[in-house]
């Protein structure tokens, strides 16, 4: 540790069909790294079966083994090699300058506007072909027309910022225009006014709090019957995650340990969390148990540099670990008038930035199930001192099932949470 090479990410392709692709990081260290890297490994599709970092402070290492949970030839290899590195303090930096945690997003949006025929997936498949040309949607407005044209607003941040902007905005809009083909009336994209907002948090509307937050967020993405209930308390039991912090083990750390079942974006959940209490991740390992679960070990140190000694403390940070990785998302299917509406709500970091993927799983969901989305929304709220993405969807009902059905809605919510998080 502390040798520095010109190559910072290095990435080793599986050698057969199911093996693991490890993916290692030599770079000078920051606040949150660890939350940073496992964001963009997250991002692109990739889980975590076994991971090892350690830092000495200046210096870190990290380690990860990653399978695709799709076809690995989507996996943009060079693309996610390029992202790690962006993520990655330069040496000089690290020795000029002390390390301080990620400024947050940049606060220049741009408005895309987007006109094409109408049909199933359509919103899904321009989310995917925007975040392939590196744009990250912070914002939609998407309604549809009496004549079957939908009419797109995406509110987007250019992760290249490249200059002169004319000619990136010119690449933008012809390789979306390509992709859409003839159905594609319009396409323009500039600068956003005063209607975005910004990234500005708004107080979260009561129609909503009473809709997607409760109490117990184990039991109201299932039906109202008793035996529902039931099925998802058994399965709230199966999915408990087990979160402990004592000092105990190191002389100079404290050990945050979480066991849970395995499944998708677990290790960025995890490390989020601790990024948001400003904690030092100095070792951490995850690794795979038996019986399906996954086992998280952080060594930290608190803000000042010393380990979290006050009990009320450790508390506080275990039941927030607990939380976060236990309900990432909240998913509620209601009525909104005569139409049928999706709602799922993430948390935000502190930094600003948006749960990655929301858009794209939330739609491919609704695209394998073959339901059409006649108006979506994202919007920014604050609530109960938190800071949430809450996306909205009203879905077409179709002649061949009713979206009324308890049945139906049920498979909406399962359909949704299982590409939200496998």
């Amino acid at each position: 540790m502390g040798v520095y090479t010109d190559e910072y990410v290095v990435v080793r392709r599986g050698r057969n069909p199911g093996d693991p692709s490890e993916i290692t990081i030599n770079c000078p260290d920051k606040v949150g790294l660890g939350c940073d890297l496992a964001r963009i490994v997250f991002e692109f599709g990739l889980s975590v079966t076994k991971g090892d970092m350690s830092t000495d402070g200046r210096w870190c290492f990290v380690a990860l083994w990653v399978t695709p949970r799709s076809r690995p030839s989507t996996v943009r290899w060079s693309l996610l090699k390029q992202r790690l590195e962006d993520v990655c303090p330069s040496a000089l930096a690290s020795i000029l300058t002390p390390v301080s945690p990620p400024v947050p997003e940049a606060k220049r949006v741009l408005l895309l506007q987007v006109c094409s025929s109408d049909r199933t997936g359509l919103l899904h498949d321009v989310a995917q072909k925007l975040w392939e040309m590196e744009l990250t949607i912070h914002k939609i407005k998407v309604s549809t027309s009496p004549d079957g044209r939908a009419v797109d607003l995406f509110f987007v941040t250019d992760n290249r910022n490249k200059q002169p902007w004319k000619k990136r905005a010119e690449e933008v809009t012809n390789q979306l225009k390509e992709f859409l083909g003839e159905p594609c009336s319009l396409c323009e994209i500039s600068l956003a006014g005063s209607e975005c907002g910004g990234l500005t948090c708004f107080p979260l509307p009561a129609t909503i709090t009473k809709d997607i937050f409760y109490e117990d967020p184990a039991t109201f993405e299932k039906g109202n019957t008793k035996s529902e209930k039931i099925n998802s308390r058994s399965e709230h039991h199966a999915n408990e995650v087990v979160v402990t912090v004592e000092n105990s083990t190191s002389p100079v750390h404290s050990l945050v340990q979480l066991t849970c079942k395995s499944r998708k974006s677990l290790l960025y959940d995890c490390l989020r969390t601790v990024k948001d209490f400003s904690l030092k991740v100095a070792h951490g390992r995850i690794g795979m148990l038996e019986n399906g679960n996954s086992e998280i070990s952080l060594f930290v140190l608190g803000p000042s540099g010393q380990r979290i000694t006050n009990v009320q403390d450790q508390k506080s940070l275990a039941q927030c670990v607990e939380e976060e990785v236990g309900h990432p998302v909240r998913i509620k299917v209601g009525t909104r008038g005569p139409d049928t509406e999706l709602l799922v709500a993430t948390p935000i970091e502190k930094c600003g930035r948006g749960r990655p993927r929301v858009l794209y799983d939330v739609t491919l969901a609704l695209k394998m199930l073959d339901i059409c989305i006649f108006k979506a929304d994202i919007g920014r709220h604050d609530y109960n001192e938190k800071r949430w993405e809450i996306y909205r969807f009203l879905l077409v009902d179709r002649e061949e099932f009713s979206l009324t059905c308890a049945r139906m809605r049920n498979l909406i919510v399962d359909q949704v949470r299982h590409i939200l998080l496998g």
